[in-house]
């Protein structure tokens, strides 16, 4: 079958994507014995969709935890997971992370440039469930990393998404912790936190291995020998095909299908229309595994996100989406649906909020909560961000609708008018009171944690205030995602499964392309590129140790 084929290369591992995963996989191939490692990267950049988020790492039980004196346990972790994802977790998959992910952040921290803290009082995104840890250490935020020691290969970074001041980590950008000194000191050594610096941190030690990244190489199919996969073909940006010899193995780590709309449609459980991901996660691994045979697994999940529509796409381009996480959260701001109604404790975390979104009225034979929009108060819009919209701000901002009444902000959304009047009053009474009676908004810890510095107040009213003062405005929210989370099974070494539960040998995944090891639960922040890097982690350490050349 494979006879006259003429590579254009050969290798030890081809692994496909430069997020996270993808890196990890790479770096650790290498380390572990396969010296002869490429990756082959669709775009012209780095870092996926890794790179322009908040770049933390949920990680039970890791050893920045342990120093810090926060308790685990592996009672706790499965009894937390299970509650999150019930029926849907692997014993494999799950045991390989919960004894994997520890030693992916032992060996990041002594065999490259990437250096996380962990944050006694970040707690997981589900604290009022058993086994969750309210006062943190889970989650793992990154050290600020300087793209100087990158040189010329800086500008191959993805620019990052998030909201947060570059220079500040995830924790401090928060708590407003750095001074103006320190923040122009980071400045000055282009210092960058949140996912810049872990892929930036990433990147550094691939180039010091001399790994090469061929740029603009989009994988179409896997090549097989008999039942082992054995290469790649690709196809680079004239379309000509670029065919990799692997001898030892593929790493697929291309991300999610989120911007696919036949596979969107195909899979999940709702409307995804507004992914946060990078456009290239178009499902191209999730394709090849299929026709290489692969089981398939949790594929109605995604890591869902809102989101809003930052303008309209011009000239065929893809259309930008801006992540929706912390203005919902805030004091002076609420979520409605057309009927003007709260329909969920807008200060839950995104991913259990997107499933929320996605509720089907079956007498009406619609999801009752699309669309569905945010809505604040003058007062809001001068004390905290919205989206790209700083305070003070009186730009026009084409997601920004602006009216002087709720009567004209609802007739100009397409909002019930009476429904919003009376949803805003009953909130704003039940602020008064001091607890949301129909939604237990601020009763638990996470609820109250991003409140950009608002310190001063105690729960509730760090995330609970009055919308009376206008002009009022709405935002029309998406129904967003951070990535698919579906796709092929894997077993505890990250080889994927056929439908016998065979490894495909060969053949290895490795983040959202892979079948959720969480099943769609979420943990925490980094709750994608936690269990993602540690199967990346895995997949090249087997490759290495364990897989010979062929």
């Amino acid at each position: 079958m494979t006879e006259g084929v003429k590579w254009n290369r050969e290798v030890d591992v081809v692994v496909l994507g430069s997020g996270g995963a993808a890196l990890t996989a790479a770096i650790s191939a290498h380390d572990f014995g396969a010296k002869d490692v490429v990756i082959l990267e669709k775009s012209g950049m780095v870092g996926g969709t890794s790179a322009m988020s908040g770049g933390m790492l949920w990680i039970p039980n890791n050893p920045y935890q342990i120093e810090a004196g926060i308790e685990d346990s592996d009672d706790d972790i499965v009894a937390y997971l299970d509650a999150l994802a019930p029926g849907r977790l692997d014993p494999d998959t799950l045991g390989a992370f919960m004894e994997k992910g520890p030693e992916l952040i032992h060996y990041l921290r002594d065999k490259t440039p990437v250096r996380f803290h962990a944050y006694a009082d970040f707690p997981d995104y589900q604290p009022y469930l058993p086994g969750a840890k309210v006062n943190g250490g889970r989650s793992l935020d990154n050290e600020a990393f300087s793209f100087n020691r990158l040189g010329k290969w800086a500008a191959r970074v993805n620019p990052s998404k998030m909201a947060y001041p570059l220079r500040a980590s995830l924790m401090d950008a928060i708590a407003g912790t750095l001074s103006e000194a320190e923040l122009a000191e980071r400045e000055a050594g282009d210092y960058r936190a949140l996912g810049q610096a872990l892929i930036g941190a990433l990147f550094l030690a691939v180039i010091e291995r001399d790994i090469p990244v061929e740029f603009e190489k989009r994988a179409r199919s896997l090549v097989k020998d008999g039942d082992r996969v054995i290469g790649v073909v690709a196809e680079d940006a004239d379309g000509k095909p670029f065919k990799v010899r692997a001898r030892r193995g593929v790493v697929v780590a291309t991300g999610g299908f989120e911007w696919n709309e036949q596979l969107v449609k195909t899979f999940l459980r709702g409307p995804l229309n507004g992914p946060v991901s990078v456009p290239e996660n178009e499902g191209d691994g999730l394709v090849m595994a299929i026709e290489a045979g692969a089981q398939l697994g949790n594929m109605q999940n995604a890591y869902w996100q809102q989101s809003v529509l930052e303008m309209k796409p011009q000239r065929g381009a893809k259309p930008n989406y801006m992540l929706g996480s912390d203005e919902r959260a805030r004091p002076g701001a609420i979520l409605v649906n057309r009927a003007g109604k709260r329909f969920i404790n807008e200060a839950a975390n995104y991913n259990a909020m997107g499933m929320g979104v996605l509720a089907f009225d079956a007498g009406k034979h619609e999801y009752a909560n699309l669309p569905y929009w945010l809505i604040i108060d003058q007062r809001y819009k001068d004390k905290y961000p919205v989206f790209s919209s700083m305070p003070g701000n009186d730009a026009d901002f084409p997601y920004l609708t602006k009216a002087n009444s709720l009567e004209e902000l609802a007739q100009k959304e397409g909002i019930d008018q009476a429904g919003l009047v009376a949803t805003v009053a009953r909130f704003n009474a039940l602020v008064r009171k001091g607890h949301d009676d129909d939604f237990n908004r601020g009763d638990n810890t996470y609820d109250n944690f991003y409140m950009w510095g608002d310190t001063d107040f105690d729960p509730p009213y760090r995330t609970l205030g009055v919308i009376d003062q206008g002009p009022y405005y709405a935002v029309k929210m998406e129904s967003g995602a951070l990535g698919t989370c579906g796709g092929p099974r894997t077993n505890g070494d990250a080889q994927v499964l056929d439908w016998q539960d065979n490894p495909i040998p060969g053949l290895y995944a490795a983040g959202n392309v892979m079948a959720a090891v969480l099943g769609g639960g979420y943990g925490g922040a980094g709750g994608t590129l936690g269990p993602g890097m540690t199967f990346g982690y895995i997949a090249g350490k087997h490759l290495g140790e364990h897989i010979p050349n062929h």
